[in-house]
């Protein structure tokens, strides 16, 4: 499998509008973050896209991605789903429905506020053809096992999501203790990392690190990152096998 991140932002992005800091004012693109979203590309080449963030369609034309096969939410703020519309695109070029899947209220909130997109294929693709999959067990899409990972967003109960060797947890304040002993053995951790101070809904670094520790997956990412983390600042004081991630950043699991 191959993951792709197409944005480590948290929901302002980097650079933030307005803002003159060191990071947002940064030359280094390794600090210019879209808003938080990644590519899991399988072995029999289908796609499943975590997330549709606003920033979408610029990821998309960025990374040339052409296809999108299925859909995993892990919830629905604004910056986690509002890019729903861009999926048009996708099933214009494919010509087909795609199969989103996540909580029962995620897929309810989506039902709700976005009801134009759960529609059935016919001959006009300009809009969105989606189809909910509310889901709170493990499933398989293309042959792929994929375990729902209940987290804690603050007073929310959200989705991580481990597919194969692969972990996605974003937006998180608490991993429960039985969500941990899900993340045994993993090859890749992407983790929530939003900033160096505390936050009532999501992890800082210093509970990142601790969570990774804890973990011990072979290679952590971390993701959802406001600007107040500059790139080569925090890269230069991680410890072995924990690494920033950045937009565009492709990382191969065998």
């Amino acid at each position: 499998m191959k993951l792709t991140m197409l944005g480590v932002g948290s929901s302002a992005g980097t650079p933030m509008v307005g803002c003159k800091c060191e990071t947002c004012t940064s030359s280094n693109p390794r600090n210019n973050r879209t808003r938080c979203s990644s590519l899991i590309e399988l072995n029999n080449g289908k796609t499943i896209l975590i997330d549709t963030g606003p920033d979408l369609r610029l990821q998309s034309l960025r990374e040339g991605l052409t296809q999108v096969d299925a859909v995993l939410y892990t919830h629905t703020h604004a910056d986690h789903l509002h890019g729903i519309d861009d999926l048009r695109a996708f099933c214009y070029l494919q010509r087909r429905q795609i199969q989103i899947y996540g909580s029962h209220e995620a897929m309810t909130h989506i039902a709700n506020k976005f009801a134009y997109t759960l529609r059935e294929p016919s001959n006009y693709w300009d809009m969105p053809t989606l189809k909910v999959n509310p889901v709170n067990t493990a499933f398989e899409i293309f042959g792929q096992t994929i375990i729902p990972i209940p987290l804690k967003h603050g007073n929310s109960d959200i989705y991580g999501y481990r597919i194969g060797d692969i972990a996605y947890l974003t937006d998180v304040s608490t991993i429960p203790e039985s969500s941990l002993r899900l993340l045994e053995g993993l090859k890749l951790l992407l983790l929530d990392c939003l900033r160096y101070k505390a936050h009532h809904t999501h992890i800082n670094l210093e509970q990142s690190l601790r969570y990774a520790g804890l973990i011990k997956a072979k290679s952590t990412y971390l993701i959802h990152m406001t600007h107040d983390i500059e790139y080569a600042s925090l890269s230069a004081q991680l410890p072995p096998d924990v690494y920033v991630g950045y937009d565009g950043l492709k990382v191969a699991v065998g």
